[in-house]
């Protein structure tokens, strides 16, 4: 049977296997060989290789790099008072959300044409208005906080506002007065100097006396941000120790959005910040848009990345602008680049240097789309690159792949590829590239991660990062980008499972994979050197079982009839659905009812899946009817997933329903289909050993059977030769259990000096993961040892990432 992969960044690829590292987790030593032909040296490795993506997820830029302590400071997250408290005495005194209306009486002009709300607080008597910012505002004893508001008052405020940094507690911290407030806008600023710390600690505004108030953009940042750019420092200092070599953003699905009203419109995100529309995130919060195109290139600069920006192509996940429409989208990726590269007498390029940058930022690297694809991708990626490269020839334009295939006309210079799958995919996938068409695009790997299998991120799905990474070192000649997704997670609001980089108001860590992106990113060499690796132990594909589940991503849908039999027809599973029963998990974005035998999903959310069943089933047949409601996609039916994060499946009407989908350890089968909404589907998938086939009314349309005997070997390496230190670098991955003994034997140089560091990622458990508590519970330790001769033999722990950099006489 013909397989492929397909890739999908907002869709889990959900490529499961039953943990097979535990199968060889006894600590027994085995003997490898690898040989690194020193003396021969293959391609360049590409200097652009390890970067960095950032998409405003997960709360990834305000509450998080974006050090803004305030949150809705501009009043526009809602109609209400969002995530703001006020106190007025005796309840005389009312605050309420209110819009621009010059012909209100009193007038209310707006602060500025962009945000339109602002807070009208209608005193008698003495009021306070209070906002902890992020889950409580973390203040420093001695640091100086930077607060500033716009306010106006209706004749006038004669009585000063009182501004202060209060602890949990209720100690004051900081304060300032504010006095004079005119019926005209205008900004009042003050330093507030903290005098003890606290990491729960709330703004209050307060007051007294008779009138109408109007307040608007009220801000508290840090005095001390990164390079004076606004950005928290230690969040910063985070990637910044990445030394990536590009920045990719802003997106990601953001680029796309739910609708084109919802997508990221740069023209938007530039200027001054208090004039910046506010936007509806797609994950699910309002975004100030603080961070902005002119703030991503300056991040870039800062960090001595190639910035790379993903330009909205005229598809959302919903809509398609009509190609005679395109001419807008078009100019907006032109004066994208004119911003960013033009001189100051160009219009854009006078726009980019009163904002504060008048030489150019070099942009070389424009990506049309994200995750876009078929035939109305194909016929707008023509018109880009055509417009683009008449004006601008030097500008790399990446395309996208989506569903296996990417645009043909004209030849993509580079073609974006998404992963997302389970430590097992990555490692028996980490010499995918070692056999690719060398006359084809260059491949940039824009997204991947373990996102399946990890749990909230461990040194498993590090190992098979590790892995994987191996396979695109050894073949950047081909793989000249790649960036682990998504960057950010701010602990209180997670919209992705598994993130590269968490945090809360004052603490960060990185899970495992972070310290793999460390090791490669900084141990990278020039020059690729051919490796052979002998005698490694292969790990061996399990015998998979696991629990039902039944989702939905970003739609609605019902299910009735389920029913769970053994292959005798003993009936193991046969729920009435006329209520949810506690033993069944549910994803947290879910919103799961049942009344009547029938179990809806109602949230309009990704990643919403219930589980339920026995996770020691092994072969058995699933029935059950189905259909959708309303939204982007089908329906998903699980199986053998085992609670930890597992997404082996069905996917019916998946990429923006568009394909079916059976996903199935290595192996995914796809073909076109079309989820009708409102149409009930009778669904029947049968598992014997390691076969699956899938039935949709009565027909047999999907099947694959694994292969048992696929093997892989237990070592991934990769090796090269850094030119600037002369020093001969390898990367060991050991993915069993056990420990590896392995002799190293470097051919064809006479120029080592015996000396040697070892840098190693491990633990005591695959399972350890790193937390805010225990943040480096799972980090490289290093060692510097002595050899003699071209050979040195090593020990590799199980579930281990090893750097061995071996210096010479240059």
């Amino acid at each position: 049977m013909t397989t492929k992969i397909i890739r999908k960044a907002c869709l889990f690829l959900s490529l499961t296997l039953s943990v097979s590292f535990l199968q060889l987790y006894a600590q027994k030593s085995s003997t490898a060989k690898i040989t690194v032909d020193v003396g021969t040296p293959g391609h360049t490795i590409s200097p652009t290789l390890f970067g960095i993506f950032f998409e405003d997820i997960n709360l990834s830029a305000d509450g998080g790099l974006y050090a803004e302590l305030i949150r809705n400071r501009s009043f526009e997250d809602a109609d209400t008072l969002q995530y703001w408290k006020f106190i007025g005495a005796e309840k005389k005194s009312t605050a309420n959300i209110i819009k621009a209306n010059v012909h209100s009486s009193p007038p209310v002009p707006p602060l500025n044409p962009y945000n339109r709300k602002s807070l009208l607080i209608d005193f008698d008597g003495s009021f306070k208005l209070e906002n902890n910012g992020y889950w409580g505002i973390h203040v420093v004893s001695g640091e100086r906080y930077l607060f500033k508001l716009a306010a106006c008052a209706v004749g006038g405020l004669k009585t000063p506002l009182q501004v202060k940094i209060v602890s949990a507690d209720g100690n004051v911290l900081a304060s300032g007065e504010i006095n004079s407030i005119t019926s005209e806008w205008k900004y009042y600023p003050l330093v507030l100097t903290a005098s003890a710390g606290d990491s729960n600690a709330r703004l209050e505004i307060s007051g007294s006396g008779n009138g109408k108030l109007f307040l608007d953009m009220v801000s508290l940042i840090p005095e001390k941000t990164w390079k004076n750019s606004g950005l928290r420092i230690d969040l910063a200092e985070s990637i910044n120790a990445l030394k990536p070599t590009f920045l990719r953003f802003p997106g990601g699905c953001w680029v796309e959005g739910e609708d084109l009203a919802h997508m990221n419109n740069w023209k938007k995100t530039i200027g001054n910040i208090d004039t910046r529309t506010p936007l509806w995130n797609i994950w699910g919060y309002n975004a100030t848009h603080s961070l902005g195109y002119h703030e991503y290139l300056q991040l870039s600069e800062d960090l001595g990345a190639e910035p790379l920006f993903c330009i909205n192509a005229g598809i959302s996940h919903r809509e398609v602008v009509p190609m005679d429409q395109m001419g807008q989208w078009i100019q907006d990726a032109l004066d994208a680049i004119e911003y960013a590269n033009g001189p100051v007498t160009s219009v854009w390029g006078s726009i980019r240097a009163k904002n504060g940058h008048p030489e150019p930022f070099n942009l070389k690297y424009l990506e049309i789309g994200n995750e876009n694809g078929m035939a109305p991708y194909a016929e707008r990626w023509e018109l880009f690159v055509k417009a683009i490269h008449d004006k601008y020839p030097d500008i790399v334009l990446i395309a996208n792949e989506w569903a296996g295939g990417h645009p043909k006309n004209p030849k993509p210079q580079i073609v974006d590829e998404h992963y997302y799958s389970n430590p097992d995919w990555f490692i028996w996938n980490s010499n995918k590239y070692d056999s690719y068409d060398r006359n084809g695009s260059k491949i940039f790997v824009g997204e991947y991660a373990v996102t399946s299998g990890t749990g909230n991120g461990n040194l498993r799905g590090a190992i098979g990062e590790a892995a994987w990474m191996t396979g695109m070192e050894r073949n950047s000649d081909i793989v000249v980008m790649a960036a682990y997704a998504p960057l950010f997670c701010h602990a209180k609001h997670k919209a992705w499972p598994v993130n590269l980089i968490n945090f809360d108001n004052n603490r960060w860590f990185g899970i495992p994979s972070y310290y793999v992106q460390h090791m490669f990113a900084t141990n990278q060499g020039t020059v690729n050197l051919p490796v052979n690796i002998d005698y490694a132990p292969n790990v061996e594909m399990p015998r998979s079982s696991g629990c039902i589940g039944l989702g939905t991503w970003l739609n609605s849908a019902e299910f009735k009839d389920l029913e769970v039999t053994a292959p005798n027809g003993k009936v193991l599973f046969k729920p009435d659905f006329n209520k949810i029963d506690e033993t069944w998990k549910h994803t947290p974005s879910s919103e799961w009812s049942a009344t009547n035998g029938v179990l809806k999903q109602s949230a309009i959310s990704p990643n919403s899946t219930i589980y339920m069943g026995d996770t020691l089933w092994t072969d058995y047949t699933i029935k059950v009817k189905a259909r959708k409601i309303e939204g982007e996609n089908g329906f998903q039916i699980y199986f053998h997933n085992k609670n930890r994060g597992e997404r082996t499946r069905w996917d019916l009407g998946g990429f923006t329903n568009s394909v079916n989908m059976l996903e199935v350890g290595l192996i995914t089968e796809s073909m076109p289909y079309n989820v009708e909404p409102g149409r009930w589907y009778e669904v029947k998938i049968e598992l014997r050993g390691t076969s699956v086939k899938a039935y949709l009314d009565g027909k047999l349309i999907q099947e694959v059977s694994a292969d048992e005997s696929l093997k892989v070997k237990g070592l991934c390496s990769s090796a090269s030769r850094d030119d600037k230190t002369g020093d001969i670098i390898l990367k060991i991955v050991n993915v069993t259990g056990k420990n590896v003994k392995t002799e190293i034997d470097l051919k064809g140089t006479d120029l080592l000096t015996g000396n040697g560091e070892a840098i190693v990622l491990t633990s005591a458990s695959p399972f350890d993961e790193n937390t805010l508590d225990e943040p480096t519970k799972v980090s490289p330790k290093s060692e510097n040892f002595k050899f003699s001769g071209k050979k040195l033999t090593r020990l590799f722990p199980g579930n281990s990432l090893t750097v061995l950099r071996l210096t010479t006489k240059k």
